[in-house]
């Protein structure tokens, strides 16, 4: 496993992370907690010692297997996790009163670190973001309260679905110390304007959905159903796998020496970039852990593949649609 610093935090991270959404359960048709901690085992076994999870991940599930899986491993893991707005509205809506009030914060933080059973969180991160929050400074000097008090180390956002842009002023204001953002084959927009800053005023980047939710990994046809609960059933309602199938059917053109698998591919070229300090696919089953986590040991793409990678690009928002 290799390691990257994450922005001014410091820490030395796996650039293959754990996204604990999946683990939560309650918006992916249910889940077994039993093959989850070993697929958590399993990480921390081949290196990964970063874990994203949030308060919302089924009502605080994911944190609290987290919290006690912690409690099993002697190793210095890092976990960030997220507080949800309270409006509980994705992506950003609504005043800083709205979404963010300072007692919202505070009372989230209480809660986490309870789920978490942890005296600091190591990363504490607000689940959505809108740049216009930067009007008024009660969300941040309460977040810095938090960290003077020895609650937080460190605090970042999670920036909206598919709007890179909607944070460039919080980095440039110098005023977090990591972005979470989507980066994927289809979706490479952050290259244009959030990398560059990102890696000028020493932010780290989170990466999440490096599979598109799936759709990268190949497993996704017309055929492909989901549990009655799963909230996939909407992300890929209607034309949407056909959709996905003729676009991966065009990417796996590009398999070879370089890549073997589909998800091989799209984990290679999140971590191509140098501003990226990690990417956190969900992991919910060992086998899943075992092929992402060995991506981290293999040679990067080439220049060639990735120029080719780059007319693969697809402007979309499934989550929005």
């Amino acid at each position: 496993m290799r390691y990257r610093r994450l922005g001014k935090t410091g820490y030395k991270v796996a650039e293959i992370g754990y996204g604990a959404w999946g683990i939560g359960k309650q918006m992916w048709g249910g889940g077994d907690d039993a093959q989850s901690l070993k697929a958590l085992h399993e990480a921390v076994d081949r290196g990964l010692n970063f874990i994203d999870t949030a308060l919302a991940y089924g009502d605080g599930h994911s944190e609290r297997l987290i919290g006690g899986f912690l409690k099993a491993r002697p190793e210095r893991l890092y976990v960030a996790t997220k507080i949800p707005p309270k409006n509980f509205r994705w992506p950003a809506q609504g005043s800083l009163d709205e979404v963010f009030p300072s007692r919202h914060i505070v009372e989230s933080t209480h809660q986490s670190l309870a789920n978490l059973g942890v005296e600091c969180i190591d990363l504490l991160q607000l689940h959505v973001w809108d740049d216009h929050w930067l009007e008024r400074d009660d969300w941040f000097e309460t977040l810095s309260k938090l960290k003077q008090e020895g609650k937080i180390a460190h605090f970042g956002v999670s920036v909206n679905d598919h709007s890179p842009e909607s944070a460039l002023k919080l980095v440039a204001s110098q005023k977090t110390a990591t972005v979470q953002v989507i980066y994927n084959i289809f979706d490479q927009s952050p290259e244009k304007d959030l990398f560059p800053l990102c890696r000028e005023r020493d932010v780290g980047v989170i990466v999440r959905v490096p599979f598109d939710e799936g759709a990268l990994t190949g497993a996704i046809t017309p055929e492909t159903t989901f549990p009655k609960r799963d909230w996939r059933n909407a992300y890929f309602k209607d034309d949407r796998k056909e959709q996905v199938q003729r676009r991966v059917g065009e990417l796996g053109k590009l398999l070879g020496a370089e890549a073997a698998s589909l998800p091989e591919l799209a984990l290679k070229f999140c971590l191509h970039h140098p501003a990226v300090s990690t990417v956190i696919p969900g992991m919910r089953r060992p086998a899943h852990v075992e092929s992402n986590t060995a991506v981290s040991d293999q040679a990067p793409l080439s220049g060639q593949l990735l120029d080719e990678l780059r007319e693969h690009a697809w402007e979309k928002n499934f989550y929005l649609d």
